[in-house]
């Protein structure tokens, strides 16, 4: 459909995930915001679910690590849930007054292993790669921007269970660089918003340039094994500054990783 105008797509084949219709993979269970208790769909008006089946979830008695970027604490239900889990959890806002150190959360060694607890960091999440890479080394980021991947070297974690990312149109160039390095392979429950009303932080060209850009970040996170289990739309219905009547300016995504499952007892 990309050899279409703008004009003439419709508002679905924009996101290409917009409507919970159009879920990759049906989970039996699932848990719902705030909770920790698996229940059955449908879910009425969840922002995001969970895929709660037992092949999709951490063991009970294994660790499990939870991220989550948010600027306006509208990630408190999703840090609740994973508390609950029991979860390493560790919370990403560079403009927190309550970092968990007193380094702005740069030195993050000692936050690691407080399961259920959530440890707060003054950091965000960079999709430049820096042009002078130095070794990280494990507890020290250096910068309160860094890779994904780089954050997760410094804490010592090789996956991440659940995470939660409210990017504000950064997310199409953190996903990209996701795919590209691999590090999105090593995230097993994902949910994120995609803002649809521009372009987004350093994406361009023209209208179809840019939806062709997003529906291959979409492929892309696709072919590296999450499948879409939830979508919930936003407010507003303006989508690259042009008002669509049955789409919305936002969309939160709820994916699970079906490539990774823990062995069957």
């Amino acid at each position: 459909f990309f050899g279409r105008r703008f004009s003439e797509l419709h508002p679905t084949h924009l996101v290409c995930l917009s409507s919970p219709l159009r879920s990759q993979l049906n989970c039996s269970r699932v848990l719902p915001p705030g909770k920790a208790q698996p229940t059955h769909p449908p879910v009425a008006s969840a922002p995001w679910l969970l895929c709660a089946e037992d092949r999709l979830l951490p063991a009970a008695d294994t660790p499990c690590v939870a991220y989550s970027f948010s600027l306006d604490g509208g990630d408190a239900d999703f840090l609740k849930t994973v508390s609950r889990l029991g979860c390493e959890v560790h919370s990403f806002n560079p403009s927190t007054s309550s970092a968990s150190d007193d380094r702005l959360g740069n030195s993050l060694a000692s936050n690691r292993g407080n399961r259920g607890g959530v440890s707060q960091h003054k950091l965000w999440l960079e999709w430049r790669a820096p042009r002078r890479r130095k070794h990280k080394t494990r507890g020290n980021l250096g910068s309160v921007s860094q890779t994904l991947a780089d954050i997760m070297a410094a804490l010592g974690h090789h996956a991440v269970h659940f995470m939660y990312a409210d990017l504000l149109s950064a997310e199409w160039r953190v996903f990209q660089n996701w795919v590209e390095v691999g590090t999105v392979r090593s995230i097993h429950h994902l949910v994120a918003t995609v803002y649809l009303h521009w372009a987004g932080f350093e994406v361009g060209g023209t209208d179809e340039e840019v939806l062709r850009y997003w529906f291959s970040v979409l492929r892309g996170i696709e072919a590296s094994g999450l499948h879409l289990v939830h979508s919930s739309a936003g407010n507003g219905r303006s989508v690259l500054r042009r008002t669509v009547a049955d789409a919305r300016s936002s969309y939160t995504l709820s994916w699970v990783n079906a490539r990774v499952t823990r062995p069957r007892t």
